[in-house]
């Protein structure tokens, strides 16, 4: 229960907690949050990550000098990358056997089979697409490697889908971020960031279930 009370602090008060790192670590906070990224995007079951806060409030700092915007973009945006081929070589690598798993604490077949017809339904813009829904954009490339999708393709999806990620909202951050309305808002903007994208997955997973029976 502590951990997640800590994880949640962590991911509603990113800012606070990055600037205190910032000021007590220096430049290491490039590897933090390079890290981070690496972790979210590349390990299936570490969806719950703040990435689209993390970027944005990056991109804040970078804003008033706290960090440097074109170390910040190259680093997170090579994480990104890297992240997303790490996920893919894993799906690829247990993709013939996930099918044969049975429903377990740690792994839900029919979440699995939704999420792998949803994939196989709108194809690689997915990567690109996933990049910007919580917990869908460290399944879809974990999916892309178990639906056995070419490296070429899948790196092309997932170079472009990178790019606008981190760069977009990074930027975004760094001319906006700093607004008074925006730092006073600033939890309640991260929930946004995290609900309104779940809400649309949701919608689309429920969309899916109706139709199945049809």
């Amino acid at each position: 229960m502590d951990i997640i009370t800590t994880l949640l602090d962590f991911i509603l008060h990113v800012d606070k907690h990055l600037e205190v790192f910032v000021q007590t670590y220096g430049l290491w906070v490039y590897a933090l949050l390079f890290a981070i990224i690496f972790v979210e995007t590349g390990v299936v079951v570490m969806p719950f990550l703040p990435g689209d806060s993390l970027l944005f409030v990056v991109g804040a700092m970078c804003g008033v000098g706290l960090m440097d915007y074109t170390v910040s973009v190259s680093l997170l945006f090579a994480a990104a990358v890297l992240g997303n081929q790490s996920n893919y070589t894993i799906g690829r690598f247990i993709g013939p056997k996930v099918f044969q798993w049975e429903d377990s604490r740690f792994f839900n077949k029919q979440a699995f089979n939704q999420a792998h017809a949803f994939y196989e339904k709108y194809g690689g813009i997915t990567i690109v697409a996933a990049r910007f829904m919580p917990f869908l954009r460290t399944f879809a490339p974990f999916v892309a490697g178990v639906a056995q999708m070419t490296r070429s393709k899948f790196t092309f999806f997932d170079v472009a889908g990178g790019a606008l990620w981190v760069g977009g909202i990074v930027t975004v951050g760094y001319f906006f971020g700093n607004f008074p309305w925006v730092k006073a808002h600033l939890d309640k903007i991260i929930w946004a960031m995290i609900l309104i994208p779940g809400f649309f997955v949701m919608l689309g997973a429920l969309k899916s279930r109706v139709k199945r029976p049809a």
